[in-house]
């Protein structure tokens, strides 16, 4: 199977059935992502324990297209069981494959999350992608409400 009929089967699959879709009542993190150029908006919630502050769970909630429902849904299988920190570092890589900043070959944190690679090839698809991420990333830092537009972009990029 080719690399691009992986992306859509993943995609798909994630969009049909994600994963950790839904409320998380004892969630101890929160923040709600919007992309106004397109609609998506999801919120993220995350149960962040123990001295080393380990996600040790996560959920996410909320609508938008088929790449960041997947995304959403893949980060959230990313993440859980990781620390803070790993998953901050895990949000930049992801981000920096997304821009092209960084290429996925030989990275073994990225894992399954490679078949967004492409998404570096379609600029009006990367905000999709990273919006779930941009919201984990909020949350984590204690911000409520992040946009991928604008003075509420957590990565300051316009």
């Amino acid at each position: 199977m080719n690399l691009r009929n992986l992306y859509q089967e993943v995609i798909l699959d994630h969009n049909k059935n994600p994963r950790n879709f839904g409320e998380l009542e004892e969630a101890n993190r929160h923040a709600q992502g919007h992309n106004p150029l397109c609609g998506d908006s999801y919120e993220i919630a995350a149960l962040v324990v123990d001295d080393e502050g380990r996600i040790e769970d996560i959920r996410f909630s909320g609508k938008g297209c088929a790449i960041s429902k997947a995304a959403a849904s893949m980060m959230t299988q990313h993440v859980k069981g990781k620390t803070v920190d790993d998953a901050e570092t895990l949000i930049e890589e992801f981000r920096q494959m997304l821009t092209g900043k960084l290429d996925p070959e030989g990275n073994d944190r990225l894992r399954h999350l490679k078949v967004f690679a492409g998404v570096a090839q379609r600029p009006e698809r990367v905000k999709c992608a990273v919006l779930p991420w941009h919201t984990l990333h909020a949350a984590l830092e204690g911000q409520e409400e992040i946009s991928t537009e604008g003075e509420h972009d957590p990565f300051g990029e316009e």
